[in-house]
């Protein structure tokens, strides 16, 4: 896919959908983000991105809502004419002991990981069938694309990641004959957390065969790839440094 044109959806992009978003403007796209309660953030990005010579707005939802996700694709072509890449980056991260964990914590980790990228990908098909197709990019976690979970403490995030990989999978086989290509990206060590210490981040940088922290521009060129690509779906890319074979 040219992107020139284009127009990308980012749900929930903060750091990393930053850097996405410009990289996806330089090649010519226009870009829709949708927040939640950062609103702040969100502006800052569109204002990068007309900076660059591109349309930008900034939509507000909850994309745990059914509602929410229909109006945030709604409201994407209201203003910028049309919808050709969804980009699910959505989620919540934090740990919790198993004993600790309560059913609305279980709910709220499906609600946003899980749910919304369904939600999303279900009310933007809608729309990328009338243009022809399109790409709709996940995101996933290098501990879930390499089969087995690794730190305790994770439980409802490793299950929500697992499900959104297997739901690319699924969405790739429902969606290839409309020519929507469905993929997703599987983050390593990216980004440090906010608050890590530095012992914490030169563990990482040590258990990582490359030995640095990956980002955010490495997260913009798989997706880069994926949109330009006209042959790949169903695929979860690692972006992990090699961090899946040690």
């Amino acid at each position: 896919m040219e992107l020139n044109g284009k127009v990308v959806l980012i749900t929930g992009g903060k750091r990393i959908g930053a850097v996405v978003a410009t990289t996806l403007a330089k090649a010519g796209a226009d870009m829709a983000m949708v927040y939640n309660r950062s609103r702040a953030e969100a502006d800052e990005t569109v204002a990068a991105v007309r900076a660059l010579g591109r349309k930008a707005v900034s939509v507000q939802a909850d994309v745990s809502s059914e509602h929410d996700c229909a109006q945030a694709v709604d409201a994407t072509v209201a203003q910028l004419g049309r919808l050709d890449i969804l980009i699910n980056m959505a989620s919540l991260y934090g740990s919790k002991p198993f004993d600790q964990l309560s059913a609305a914590d279980w709910d709220r980790q499906m609600s946003v990981d899980l749910r919304a990228t369904f939600l999303c990908s279900r009310a933007a098909a809608i729309v990328m069938k009338r243009v022809g197709g399109g790409r709709i990019i996940n995101f996933a976690d290098w501990v879930v694309a390499s089969g087995r979970p690794r730190y305790p403490g994770f439980l409802p995030y490793y299950v929500a990641k697992a499900g959104v990989k297997a739901l690319t999978e699924a969405l790739a086989l429902e969606l290839a004959a409309d020519q929507i290509l469905v993929n997703a990206i599987a983050p390593g060590p990216i980004l440090a957390p906010p608050g890590m210490s530095e012992k914490e981040s030169a563990s990482v940088v040590r258990n990582t065969p490359l030995g640095r922290w990956g980002g955010e521009t490495e997260i913009a060129k798989a997706v880069m790839f994926l949109v330009q690509s006209d042959f790949v779906t169903g695929e979860t890319i690692r972006v992990d440094g090699g961090r899946h074979v040690r």
